[in-house]
């Protein structure tokens, strides 16, 4: 199985090491990743920011899953861009996502 971790901070870090900590034969990629991920997974040089770069990354590598940490691609729209092209992600939507990343949403 092929997993495409979206970020590159400590929380998807985590998230790698216990992926590949219960089961090895998992093929880890991350975008961007940073330093302590090289070690456990792919590093690709995408921005978090870059849906369609992203989309067309998991497409050619036959990603199973995509996982996204930060905010700021749920609140770009990743999970419905990837969604609209039959790519499988775990995430909320960017409307559902607007709880998490807009105070005066939440708010109203």
């Amino acid at each position: 199985m092929k997993l495409l971790m979206v970020g590159g901070g400590g929380r998807e870090h985590a998230l790698l090491w216990k992926l590949q900590r219960d089961d090895p034969a998992l093929e880890l990629l991350a975008a961007p990743g940073n330093p302590g991920i090289a070690s456990i997974a792919r590093c690709v040089a995408l921005q978090v920011t870059d849906i369609d770069g992203l989309a067309d990354l998991a497409s050619s590598e036959g990603i199973d899953i995509t996982v996204v940490g930060p905010e700021a691609p749920l609140a770009a729209g990743i999970v419905d861009r990837f969604t609209s092209a039959g790519l499988p992600i775990f995430g909320p939507t960017r409307a559902a996502a607007a709880v998490e990343t807009s105070k005066a949403y939440t708010r109203r």
